[in-house]
């Protein structure tokens, strides 16, 4: 492993620009990669969620140099499919999933969802690319396993794909679609999650029906963002170890400015996400400011483990993918070690 040398070190980083709240994001918005970075003369730059070394090996000499901390569907497509990516991180954010349901619909409880016609929609153009169905596929998965039934209780109605297109705000009032079918009557359920379907069941005048974030269990809860990878192209930790290192430096940096820092936060993330503050307010509670630190626990590897097997057995995945082995601890690890470390040793 090599930490690099000057000559050697590239001349630009790239971070995803995914619609979700990420620490890295924040730290991104503060200045502080630009600034963390640029002491070597290194440029850091954003990239629109495109599937950029997602969901192919190695497409251009870019994905050698991207950070990516985002949805885990399309980061495990690309291990499947043989990206030499490695996983440095797991954030865990719960960002209001829920069941809508039309305002008439009576449901009590999970229980109550047995026998209704929920959206699906359907595959992209690629399974690994087909974000909108895995989503809501888990989700009802998830709110059904809480009244203690399953997939077969209910009937799954295709909904037409969501275009895979550069996050936009349009583009998020399309990728929840389900929502205007529900208000229309042509289903009675619809998962969602985040802060572009809060806006966007609000607006329509949908109500929960079943509150995921409400119960215990997180198993109910895993799925595209639950756990949340960050992964690099293990390029970058082979021979520019430091790099690696310092991103997940700022990225926690940011993490501890987020926890108290709720009011400014708040402003950054109805940017990142493409929704308004009263959206963010309704997708995102319960302290979750004080969540957005990346770890390596063994009870995120397992949550990760869930969301890989979840998605093979359903076809979302050509190969299976073998968690353990696609995680590299070491950059988190010297991460940790530096935070820890006397200011005059580091």
């Amino acid at each position: 492993m090599s930490t690099g040398t000057a000559a050697s070190k590239p001349a630009c980083i790239w971070i995803t620009r995914c619609p979700v709240p990420a620490a890295s994001g924040v730290a991104w918005s503060l200045g502080w990669m630009t600034e963390a970075f640029g002491r070597d003369g290194i440029g850091v730059k954003r990239v629109l969620e495109t599937g950029l070394n997602l969901v192919s090996s190695d497409p251009e000499q870019q994905a050698r140099a991207l950070f990516r901390e985002g949805g885990n569907i399309q980061a495990l497509a690309a291990r499947a499919d043989g990206a030499p990516t490695r996983v440095i991180g797991l954030t865990w954010i719960d960002e209001r999933q829920a069941i809508m349901v039309r305002p008439d619909t009576r449901i009590m409880g999970p229980a109550d969802l047995k026998g209704l016609r929920f959206a699906l929609p359907g595959f992209a153009r690629t399974r690994g690319e087909s974000i909108a169905r895995g989503m809501a596929l888990h989700g009802i998965k998830g709110a059904l396993t809480l009244g203690g039934l399953d997939l077969d209780d209910v009937a799954l109605v295709d909904l037409p794909a969501p275009p895979v297109e550069q996050p936009t705000a349009a583009g998020m009032r399309r990728l929840w679609l389900g929502l205007e079918w529900l208000a229309d009557g042509r289903v009675d359920a619809v998962y969602v999650k985040g802060a572009a379907a809060a806006e966007t069941a609000a607006r329509l005048g949908l109500t929960v029906g079943v509150d995921l974030d409400a119960y215990p269990s997180r198993l109910a809860r895993v799925n595209n963002g639950t756990p949340r990878p960050i992964t690099v192209h293990e390029h970058m930790i082979e021979q520019h170890f430091d790099l690696v290192v310092r991103f997940l430096e700022q990225t926690l940096r940011a993490a501890d400015w987020a926890s108290t820092n709720l009011a400014q936060l708040r402003h950054i993330l109805a940017h990142e996400t493409l929704a308004g503050v009263p959206a963010v307010d309704a997708a995102y509670r319960n302290d979750f400011h004080r969540s957005l630190h990346p770890d390596l626990s063994p009870d995120r590897i397992e949550m990760l483990r869930n969301q890989a097997n979840f998605l093979w057995h359903h076809g979302f995945l050509d190969e299976a993918v073998d968690v353990d082995r696609w995680i590299d601890p070491r950059p988190f690890e010297a991460a940790l070690l530096r935070r820890s470390a006397p200011l005059e040793a580091v």
